[in-house]
């Protein structure tokens, strides 16, 4: 038989659990059940592999103390690792007793957190044991208490031995109908392999250069894109453009799949092209980007785009026939 022992604690001397520890790892070895101890608050930069050491336990400890509020967060980080990387399958065969000291008020609450968390993993329930104490060395020397530590660690042995079962909890009901991983179907060795992955404080890093190098990238291509999409068409029609003498008139393209019509102002034998929306136009056409482009490579003209109902116009139809005469596409 075989049993780990995981400590949430902070390793203070005073600390009252690393005594009820100690006092049942002595009463296990008693009985010829192997122990290994995991001292968490040792393994805080590798946290998300310790799941990996459930893989040949029959039952655990896990063994905390309530310095002010609730189990601490080296204990919440095991059990967060445990639901996210740890091997479902092989904790419903694993029994868990909690061991809860406690320094100020809740001791109880937090076994109840402890034995409700190992439930909802779907591991096996056993008796646990909470108590408050506030004089360490009256607590030792308490041959009553020493009593009491010695006969929880030999139930837990005799659970394990005897493979004794419990009545459906109701949190068990929960956590199959309602709580859920996140789903990415992995197998427990790519589960491992992940939580490796996560420990690894220069892989997370390199993680996370990459992740900003690759937003940095699209951010740019879509600065890009979105600068193309200002300047669509206004560059050909500049460099086309023939200043013609005293004429006036202001156009708007409204082109499909662009956001913002396109407004084309001639006056003074100057040309002002931009993107947006403008009242009080001479001619309002309306056109696909495909009839734009075969303008643009000189294969139509504005006029025979409108006689052939290609695109559709409205206004001064004088001022609509100078436009092949302002744009020249060869």
């Amino acid at each position: 038989m075989k049993v780990n022992i995981y400590y949430g604690g902070r390793g203070l001397l005073d600390d009252p659990t690393l005594y009820v520890i100690n006092k049942m790892e002595d009463v296990l070895r008693e009985l010829r059940v192997s122990i290994e101890r995991y001292n968490i608050f040792e393994y805080k930069n590798s946290i998300s592999t310790l799941p990996q050491t459930l893989k040949e336990v029959d039952g655990i400890i896990l063994a905390t103390t309530v310095e002010w509020l609730g189990i601490g967060g080296y204990m919440t980080q095991f059990l967060d690792a445990c639901w996210l990387y740890g091997d479902k399958e092989r904790i419903k065969t694993i029994y868990m007793q909690p061991i809860v000291m406690s320094t100020t008020y809740g001791e109880r609450e937090g076994e109840t957190t402890l034995a409700n968390a190992w439930e909802i993993l779907g591991g096996l329930p056993c008796s646990g044991l909470c108590g408050y104490v506030d004089d360490l060395v009256s607590f030792e020397v308490n041959h009553e208490y020493s009593g009491i530590i010695e006969k929880k660690a030999e139930n837990l042995y005799r659970t394990i031995s005897q493979k004794q079962k419990g009545l459906p909890a109701s949190n068990q009901a929960v956590a199959r109908t309602v709580l859920r991983t996140q789903k990415l179907d992995l197998t427990p060795q790519e589960s491992e392999q992940l939580s490796k992955y996560v420990s690894d404080d220069s892989y997370v890093k390199q993680q996370k250069e990459d992740i900003e190098e690759l937003a940095s990238m699209f951010k740019g291509m879509l600065n890009q894109q979105n600068t193309d999409e200002s300047t669509a068409y206004i560059i050909d029609l500049e460099a086309h453009f023939v200043a013609q003498e005293n004429f006036a008139a202001k156009y708007l393209f409204v082109i499909e799949g662009k956001k913002k019509p396109l407004c084309v102002e001639v006056e003074n034998g100057e040309l002002n092209c931009h993107y947006g929306q403008e009242e009080e136009v001479d001619v309002y056409a309306k056109l696909s980007p495909e009839i734009f482009d075969s303008i643009i490579a000189g294969r139509m003209t504005f006029q025979r785009a409108f006689m052939t109902g290609e695109m559709t116009a409205k206004g001064n139809f004088k001022t609509l026939r100078m436009l092949d005469q302002i744009f020249i596409f060869e």
